[in-house]
Parts: structure tokens; C-alpha cells; sequence
């Protein structure tokens, strides 16, 4: 099972929420982790639940989201969310340079935790939310295959500047052939 996936028979909403929570736990078991092999590790776990979880955001839920939700809120919400994207994964990539057990590293950790924390926290409360009321539960309840599909096949990397699901389309599945060829040699040993 990947580190993404959630045994549950929730719908999209649910799944994302869920996901959320184990990258919040995945924030604090990094910044604790004392022994530099374990946080490299928990740090590989954060980082690629982090890439897929946005990518399959990115190309289902805000194209949904700026759909559904009526009103002319939908685009400046996704637009919000997209941008807050864009930052967090800048802050990633260079997360990625930096001696893992350095204080820098932890200073950086703590920083990209707070803006992914407040973005999902903007997530679950300005979208989700209005996802659930103009959505009926059979429609969110495929959408979460289709999520979970988006992420199987996701870059498990930090890419700034692909946050549409154009450019996921684009870029995504030659951006993923080479993270997961880069995981392959690098992944952690425990």
C-alpha cells in the first residue's frame, strides 16, 4: 500500500481530508525523528504524499471545484488555492538541497509546514466544503477513484509551475516517469 493510500469507503472529500491528516502527522514525525536515516525516510514519505495528493487536487478537484461552485466563486477560490500550490512546492523543492540534519532543515520544515497546514486548512473550509453542497454524494463518491487513479499515476516530486490540469496533463506523466526512476535510487533504506 502507498503511503498516499487511505482503506476507507469514503468519497473524495473524505479521502483528501484523511490525506491531509497523515501529512500532518507525516510534518511532526519528520521534525522529531532524531536518527538522520528514519527522518530521511519520513521525509521521503512526506514529500511524495505531498507531490500526488496536490497533483490529483490539481487535476480533479479544482477543475471540479471551479465548475461547480456557483457564483463566480469557484475560480477565485481554485485561483487562491493553486497559488498557495505553487509557493508550497517552491518551498519543497528547496527543502530537497538541504542537509536533512542541519538546523536550516528544520527551520525550513517547520516554514513549509505552516503554509501546507493553512492551505489545507483554506481547502477543507473554502472548497470542500462548497464541493459537498453542490455535489450529490454518488458524484464524490467516484470522483474518489478518479483521485486516487490521478495519484497512482502522479510525479512524486515537488514540480513549481505546473499547478493546472493542463499542464499536469503536459508534463505530469514524463514528470513522474523520472521521479519514480529517481525514488528507485534514492529511496531510504530502514
Amino acid at each position: 500500500m502507498s503511503p498516499a493510500t487511505i482503506n476507507s469507503t469514503s468519497d473524495a472529500v473524505d479521502f483528501l481530508v484523511e490525506q491531509h491528516e497523515r501529512i500532518k502527522r507525516l510534518f511532526t514525525e519528520t521534525a522529531q525523528t532524531v536518527d538522520a536515516e528514519e527522518r530521511k525516510a519520513k521525509f521521503f514519505e512526506l514529500r511524495r504524499l505531498l507531490a500526488v495528493h496536490e497533483t490529483a487536487e490539481e487535476e480533479i478537484i479544482h477543475p471540479r471545484a471551479r465548475r461547480e461552485i456557483g457564483d463566480g466563486a469557484g475560480a477565485a477560490i481554485v485561483d487562491a488555492r493553486l497559488e498557495e500550490e505553487n509557493k508550497a512546492k517552491k518551498q519543497l523543492a528547496d527543502l530537497e538541497s538541504v542537509d536533512i540534519g542541519s538546523p536550516e532543515f528544520q527551520d525550513k520544515l517547520d516554514r513549509l509546514r505552516r503554509a501546507v497546514l493553512a492551505h489545507a486548512d483554506h481547502e477543507e473550509h473554502e472548497e470542500f466544503n462548497r464541493l459537498r453542497q453542490e455535489m450529490d454524494p454518488e458524484a464524490l463518491q467516484r470522483m474518489r477513484k478518479t483521485v486516487e487513479l490521478a495519484e497512482a499515476m502522479a510525479p512524486t516530486r515537488p514540480h513549481p509551475g505546473v499547478e493546472s490540469a493542463m499542464a499536469n496533463a503536459l508534463v505530469g506523466p514524463f514528470a513522474a516517469m523520472m521521479d519514480r526512476a529517481k525514488d528507485m535510487i534514492s529511496k531510504p533504506q530502514r
